[in-house]
C-alpha cells in the first residue's frame, strides 16, 4: 500500500517538474457588471475618477498628442484645451487639459458607466438609488442648473442634466477644483463645451 502511494506521489511530482517554472499562470476573468439588465463587456464600458482607458487624468497632453490619441483639440480660455478622443474612445468622450494636464474626461453616451453602474439616460432618482449617501443633488451659483455630484477625495463624478429631457445629459470626471468649480461657476468655457458634446453620437 505505502508502495502505492509513492508511485502516485512521485507521478504528480515528476508532472508538476514538467510545467516550465515561467508558464503563465491561469488568467481569472472578472464578473461582468452588470446594468439595466445589460453586461459590460466591452472596453469603453467604464468611466471612472482615474480617468478611461489610457485617458488617464494627471495624463500629459503632449504624450498622448505624440501616441496619436489625441484629436483636433481646440484651445478655449483660461489654459483650457478641449480634445477628442482617438480609437475605441473616438465619438465617446471629451477631453479637457488645464495647462497641459488631463483634468476631465466628459461622455454623453452610454456606456460608459462609473465603476457603480450609474451613467447618462438615468435619473437623478436612480442616481440616489446607487450612490445613497455617498451622492448629493447641487445646484450650481446662478440656481439655473442642477447636477448629482460623488466625491473621492479630492476627484468627483459629476452627472448634469439633458437640455431636452428629464434626467442625465452627461457625465463627467476629473478634478473637483476644475468640474465641480467649473459647473457651480459656469465658467467661461461652457459654451463651448456645450457645442463639443453636441456633436457626440447620442446614447
Amino acid at each position: 500500500m505505502h508502495r502505492l502511494v509513492y508511485v502516485a506521489v512521485a507521478t504528480v511530482l515528476t508532472l508538476a517538474g514538467a510545467v516550465p517554472a515561467n508558464a503563465a499562470p491561469l488568467l481569472r476573468t472578472a464578473p461582468s457588471v452588470a446594468v439595466a439588465a445589460q453586461p459590460l463587456t466591452t472596453t469603453t464600458d467604464v468611466l471612472s475618477v482615474w480617468g478611461a482607458g489610457p485617458y488617464r487624468i494627471g495624463a500629459s497632453l503632449d504624450r498622448l498628442t505624440a501616441a496619436g490619441m489625441i484629436e483636433s483639440p481646440v484651445a478655449t480660455c483660461d489654459g483650457v484645451v478641449r480634445a477628442g478622443a482617438t480609437g475605441t474612445w473616438a465619438g465617446v468622450i471629451l477631453l479637457a487639459f488645464r495647462h497641459g494636464r488631463l483634468v476631465e474626461v466628459n461622455t454623453a453616451t452610454a456606456p460608459p458607466y462609473s465603476p457603480a453602474g450609474a451613467g447618462v439616460g438615468m435619473s437623478f432618482a436612480d442616481l440616489e438609488t446607487i450612490y445613497g449617501p455617498r451622492g448629493s443633488l447641487i445646484s450650481n451659483d446662478a440656481g439655473t442648473a442642477t447636477a448629482y455630484l460623488v466625491r473621492v477625495g479630492a476627484r468627483v463624478e459629476l452627472f448634469t442634466g439633458h437640455p431636452i429631457r428629464p434626467g442625465v445629459g452627461a457625465f463627467q470626471v476629473g478634478t473637483a477644483s476644475f468640474v465641480e468649480r467649473d459647473f457651480r461657476q459656469g465658467g467661461t468655457c461652457r459654451g463651448r463645451q456645450a457645442r463639443l458634446l453636441a456633436g457626440l453620437r447620442p446614447s
